[in-house]
């Protein structure tokens, strides 16, 4: 796995993502020198999801089914309460978002986003952190869930909400670059 300055860190959303939850890694993963590729289910623009009403619209890089899981070094799934919904019923993001997990590369979700980490089977055993509303659901996925700014468990990587956005984008270029540290180990 490459330094973060050399990453390529693919962000799966739809619309009615929470806007800061995706705009906020993109920025601070990309300002780190990571290439930060946007993937959706149809590979068009989505819209974001804003505290009271719509927010902006984000560009789309890749559809969520052409993807290689291959090419990137981390996978961030923001949330919002719509966006991890709509995407739990996507087939491919599913399928995509477990594949990266058993890939051992990091996983990043935040929010609501790990209900896509329930989805795709990732969470039984894991100590992970969730917003509020869906901790029940982690646990009867078979998690132990803590109430931590971030929590990480072997690739996966969890954050509760929009306040922990800096602690999260921290620990994801922080995996990036052990990932790194132990390919040159290896």
């Amino acid at each position: 796995m490459p330094k973060i300055d050399t990453a390529k860190i693919l962000i799966i959303a739809s619309d009615g993502f929470e806007q800061s939850e995706l705009m906020e890694p993109k920025k601070q993963l990309s300002e780190a020198g990571a290439t930060v590729h946007v993937a959706t289910p149809d590979g068009d623009a989505i819209t974001g999801w804003d505290e009271t009403d719509w927010g902006e619209k984000v560009a789309a890089d890749v559809k969520i089914s052409e993807t290689n899981i291959s090419d990137y070094d981390a996978v961030v799934l923001p949330g919002g309460q719509i966006n991890p919904d709509v995407l739990r019923l996507n087939e491919d993001a599913v399928a995509r978002i477990r594949d990266f997990g058993m890939s051992g590369k990091p996983l990043a979700a935040i929010c609501h986003a790990p209900w896509l980490l329930i989805e795709a089977g990732l969470v039984k055993g894991k100590r992970l952190t969730a917003y509020p509303s869906i901790r029940t659901d982690l646990r009867n996925a078979g998690a132990e869930v803590v109430d931590e700014t971030v929590a990480q468990d072997g690739n996966l990587i969890t954050s509760r909400n929009p306040g922990d956005l800096d602690a999260f984008c921290r620990a994801i270029i922080e995996a990036v670059e052990a990932g790194d540290a132990r390919d040159h180990a290896a």
